[in-house]
């Protein structure tokens, strides 16, 4: 009996420090990832074309680009395969400021895809 007394006053000790450390986290300033954005009432995600968020979202505040060298890939029924050599392609940052009640967001692109999407800090 008491044995299992100890092990659930445990857990409860287990689950209240993960809540802590949870909660602690969320406090702390700093970026964030998201698997998508709102822009008015539409949404982009990892996997959209520069060209729909263009669409959706309107020009960024910023933008930047750099080329990076992989593999070359070709992309077959949603799968990427890559075959030796190497291919330079651009990968494009874009920063878009919603405004002063809300975050920033930077969306990460690849080959004109999106391949990632952060939270910035509160918006000018």
């Amino acid at each position: 009996m008491a044995t299992e007394r100890q092990a659930a006053r445990g857990a409860a000790v287990s689950l209240c420090h993960v809540a802590v450390v949870c909660a602690a986290l969320m406090l702390l300033p700093g970026v964030g990832f998201a698997d998508s954005m709102r822009c008015g009432s539409r949404i982009v995600k990892d996997g959209d074309t520069i060209e729909k968020v263009l669409d959706v979202c309107g020009e960024p505040a910023s933008r930047e680009r750099t080329w990076i060298q992989r593999a070359p890939q070709y992309e077959l029924g949603g799968t990427y395969y890559s075959f030796p050599g190497t291919e330079e392609v651009p990968v494009d940052l874009w920063t878009y400021d919603f405004g002063r009640n809300k975050l920033m967001r930077r969306v990460r692109f690849v080959d004109g895809l999106v391949v990632s999407i952060v939270e910035l800090g509160k918006g000018t």
